[in-house]
């Protein structure tokens, strides 16, 4: 991955050798001084036509400020933290050719400061991707006028380095990452950090009983692998489990998809990918908060020892599922890393996954849809809110249970010939898979939510504020917020 620098800076905006300046600004009105200290530039604002408006980008000339090339970007008319961070970041993103970046906050969007840091990191990444020849870069370093705390700067950091990696993984081509791939790319992340890596194989995942992987990965020549992470400090306060889907390709198995609906499905393993990702950032963080994250990774592949419509697979609790559909895949492999995580009895449970096309119809390409505990549900919304992050509580009606049932197994894993409620209906499936809170027979079940992130783990428009088109690396900084809160001692 490609991520700027941070620098930061309080001398002479000249004293910080920048090829170019971005200013940070509240609007456009009248009166040159609501530009403050850049009131000088309100002129040659309004010549080019610049709106004011959330995210309004122009470059001007601006002597009088530097004499190196200036932008000018917009945080709108009320700023707040969420509008900054992504005004910084679309600057970063649009603004190319510019080793050193300055980044100059206006007075009234100072008080944003740590926003603006984690908008520049966030909207400066780039992918080091496949193409020849030089492509237009985006700065190496930002310097940021502000005068931050160290641990302000760690967090924006570590931050903007889990969206990064969510998205470099993500983006790479499925040729390069398959399920032994990615499981060494985790051990690879986390060294040098306070996290246990355990790299189940086949030979114990099948000592595991852990059918659902298995059965999902048998169709391919890459063997599939269970990942477990485990991040426990001595002073934890809150024991999180997280699961994610790493699926690193998905054609349907014999459930084939058409053409067009397999391009892009080297993407299908993101929710394993946010989930170390996170994990790594709470650790880099040292937050007291204990995390154990299961990455449950295959291909999804066709071929004569793959799955078949009719057969029953068993998973690592026993439950057995009649699979109707092999492209309904990720909820098999979820329901091991379920299963797996309950046993140790964590405080809640979050699983991640790209899983259903049928939230993309519910909600759209940007926001996470989130299912579960009501009160669990509401902490990982609350996460969400305070990194603007846009998620949606989702449904799980009791009446769409007689659904999951099978006429030879314990459940089934797809409703056939029926797509409405496709997501609420994985939903149901994945909660039956959540554990007791102890071994014993009437214990509630542990806290859990769900969060499908089939639509906002890509983007396929035109860029926006820090979003690039392509990998986003939605939710991870929620998850890292939820693990904050949970060190803070707010939860549910």
């Amino acid at each position: 991955m490609t991520s700027p620098a941070l620098e930061l800076h309080t001398g002479a905006p000249a004293d910080a050798n920048a090829d170019a300046v971005v200013l940070v600004v509240a609007g456009l009105t009248d009166t040159p001084e609501d530009l403050s200290p850049f009131s000088t530039t309100h002129a040659a604002l309004t010549a080019v036509g610049f709106t004011g408006k959330a995210g309004a980008y122009a470059r001007i000339p601006a002597p009088e400020v530097a004499d190196v090339p200036v932008a000018v970007v917009s945080a709108g008319s009320a700023p707040d933290a969420d509008a900054v961070r992504e005004a910084v970041g679309a600057a970063l993103r649009t603004l190319t050719g510019f080793e050193r970046v300055l980044v100059l906050l206006g007075d009234a969007v100072a008080e944003f400061a740590t926003a603006a840091a984690e908008g520049a990191l966030l909207g400066g990444y780039r992918f080091d991707d496949y193409r020849s020849g030089e492509q237009p870069k985006r700065a190496g370093t930002v310097v940021l006028h502000a005068d931050l705390s160290p641990d302000d700067v760690a967090h924006a950091t570590a931050l903007a380095g889990a969206v990064a990696l969510t998205r470099d993984l993500v983006t790479t081509p499925a040729e390069w990452l398959g399920p032994a791939d990615l499981a060494a790319r985790a051990v690879d992340e986390l060294s040098g950090l306070d996290v246990a890596v355990e790299v189940l194989d086949e030979a114990a995942l099948a000592a595991g009983g852990f059918g659902g992987i298995l059965g999902v990965g048998q169709g391919s020549d890459r063997p599939p692998r269970l990942v477990r992470l485990d991040y426990s400090p001595a002073d934890a306060v809150s024991h999180i489990a997280l699961v994610g889907k790493g699926i690193t390709f998905d054609t349907g198995g014999l459930s084939l998809k058409p053409p067009a609906s397999m391009v892009g499905m080297k993407t299908d393993m993101a929710g394993a990918a946010s989930i170390l990702a996170a994990t790594k950032a709470v650790a880099a963080l040292g937050l007291p908060v204990r995390v154990t994250a299961w990455m449950c990774i295959a291909d999804n592949m066709p071929s004569g020892s793959a799955i078949r419509p009719g057969d029953v697979l068993r998973f690592a609790d026993g439950q057995t599922v009649e699979v109707l559909n092999t492209d309904a895949e990720g909820r098999l492999v979820l329901a091991d890393g379920l299963v797996a995580a309950s046993r140790e009895h964590p405080d809640v449970i979050l699983d991640v996954a790209t899983l259903t096309g049928a939230i993309i119809v519910a909600l759209g390409m940007r926001h996470t849809g989130v299912f579960g505990d009501d009160d669990t549900v509401q902490e990982v919304l609350t996460a969400a809110a305070s990194t603007g992050e846009a998620a949606w509580h989702m449904p799980l009606p009791e009446h769409m249970e007689d659904e999951l049932k099978s006429p030879i197994a314990d459940l089934v894993n797809a409703k056939t010939g029926d797509p409405a409620g496709g997501a609420l209906f994985a939903g149901l499936f994945l909660r039956r898979m959540v554990g007791r809170t102890s071994d014993e027979a009437d214990a509630p079940r542990i806290p859990w939510a769900h969060l499908d992130i089939a639509g906002s783990s890509e983007h396929k428009g035109a860029p926006y504020g820090f979003t690039d088109k392509g990998a986003t690396g939605a939710i991870v900084r929620t998850l890292i917020a939820f693990a904050e809160a949970r060190a803070n001692g707010v939860h549910a």
